[in-house]
């Protein structure tokens, strides 16, 4: 009798407890349900752009849909998505990165806050640091889309083959190709002519260009040049030892080269060769000196931003242009004092139309210029905003002088767009504000990702 009396207050009593935790559920706030990494990397795989659900209000479906098809024309591989203010951020970038599998620049905006990362083969870390910088503080709309024209125009590599077409294959008639093939044969002589006079004025207007840059070039060689006569070093003198004598001889080498170079060059892309030696040459000049005084030897980096004739830069300094966005530009130990100060660098400065003016400022014949001292892809993070770097990312640029971000170098294993699956290394997937542990997500506070 008494067991049963229990087992008949058991009953409403576990109903009433069961009411009581409704209620108290219904009171309380709910957790947001964050949506998988491996849903949002489903959706990366077959469009470069996804959209979470709890923020369809930041970025309407329209608006994706332009993005896009935005990304796709150009065949780039830019990933975006969007995602609520409240989704876990912690790793969050290498952890998309390895469930999408596929090598290519991450953006992602979260709330009010935007951030990137990107394999190094698409574009370097600087890049991204400075294209991130570049867009903070606009609407979600508006800074997607600058974000995007501005890194498809620097961003390296191809559209992951997994996003397929767009369009149908539909197949024209016999007798409609007839035709086409009719008007094309009948307007042929006028087009072949119209070629004939475009090639050669293009061709009219590189040769103008290389002899403007001549004088720069040619400036930069004499500086050199200069330079191995003031470092007074002999072979044979006391304390030389053989590693002092290979430097040596590849300074002379580099020096020979550029002059060579530069001797053979017909149109303004042949500069980069001719640049390129000088910066080989310049840094076993480094080296060399840093022997000779029994120091350290040099890190291998960039020459100066401002003037490559500086040297190698020993630092990264923050730098605004004038109407631009902030970014890290390598410096020589000169300019960054001159930085610290709150006084403007020595800025290589060459003759224009419009007298002189800086050297990104200057028109496009000095791309192939910069890219040969600039090169493993650091061009883009640095030339974002400048008349150059507007000059370079349009397609007439890689017909009309022969390069663009992409031929300033690059790195060993997968490019943009290839299916890497988890082989990447984490370290090498980097830009944005959360490099270096405790960087700031996109100006609105907390690190994002944190394990880097």
């Amino acid at each position: 009798m008494k067991a049963a009396l229990m087992r008949a207050l058991a009953v409403p009593l576990v109903a009433l407890i069961m009411a009581a935790l409704t209620v108290l559920s219904a009171g309380a706030p709910h957790a947001y349900a964050a949506t998988d990494v491996s849903v949002i990397a489903e959706a990366l795989r077959r469009s470069p752009v996804y959209v979470d659900p709890a923020a369809s209000g930041r970025l309407p479906a329209p608006d994706a849909d332009a993005l896009a098809k935005k990304i796709k024309g150009a065949d780039k591989p830019v990933f975006v998505a969007v995602l609520p203010s409240g989704y876990p951020t912690q790793n969050l970038f290498p952890k998309l990165r390895t469930a999408t599998g596929i090598t290519g620049l991450y953006a992602i905006r979260l709330g009010d806050r935007f951030d990137a990362r990107a394999d190094s083969s698409v574009l370097p870390r600087t890049a991204v640091r400075n294209l991130v910088s570049s867009v903070q503080g606009e609407t979600a709309k508006a800074q997607l889309n600058d974000f995007t024209d501005r890194a498809l125009a620097n961003v390296g590599g191809h559209a992951p083959s997994s996003w397929g077409t767009s369009g149908g294959s539909n197949m024209a008639s016999p007798t409609a190709l007839i035709t086409v093939g009719a008007v094309l044969l009948a307007a042929g002589v006028g087009a072949y002519t119209l070629v004939r006079r475009t090639r050669r004025r293009r061709e009219e207007e590189q040769r103008a260009a290389l002899e403007k840059l001549r004088v720069v070039v040619d400036e930069d060689i004499t500086a050199f040049g200069e330079e191995l006569d003031r470092l007074d070093f002999h072979p044979a003198e006391p304390g030389a030892d053989d590693a002092m004598r290979a430097d040596y001889e590849r300074a002379l080498d580099a020096y020979e080269q550029a002059k060579s170079s530069m001797a053979a060059a017909q149109r303004p892309e042949d500069v980069k060769a001719v640049t390129q030696a000088l910066e080989d040459g310049r840094f076993s000049l480094a080296q060399l000196a840093a022997r000779r005084e029994g120091c350290p030897l040099p890190e291998r980096r960039p020459p100066c931003f401002f003037d490559p004739r500086h040297g190698p830069s020993v630092a990264d300094a923050t730098w605004t242009p004038p109407g631009g966005a902030a970014r890290e530009v390598p410096v020589c130990a000169a300019d960054q004092a001159r930085l610290a100060d709150g006084r403007d660098p020595m800025v290589r400065e060459v003759e224009t139309d419009y007298g002189r003016r800086p050297y990104w400022d200057a028109g496009p014949a000095y791309g192939p210029w910069a890219g040969g001292y600039f090169g493993g892809g650091l061009l883009p993070g640095l030339l974002v905003g400048t008349l150059l770097g507007s000059m370079m990312a349009t397609p007439s640029y890689a017909t009309d002088y022969g390069t663009g971000y992409g031929d300033f170098g690059g790195y060993d294993g997968y490019d943009g767009g290839d299916t890497s699956g988890a082989d990447f290394d984490s370290g090498d997937f980097g830009g944005g504000f959360g490099d270096g542990g405790g960087g700031d997500f996109g100006g609105g506070g907390g690190d994002f990702g944190g394990g880097f």
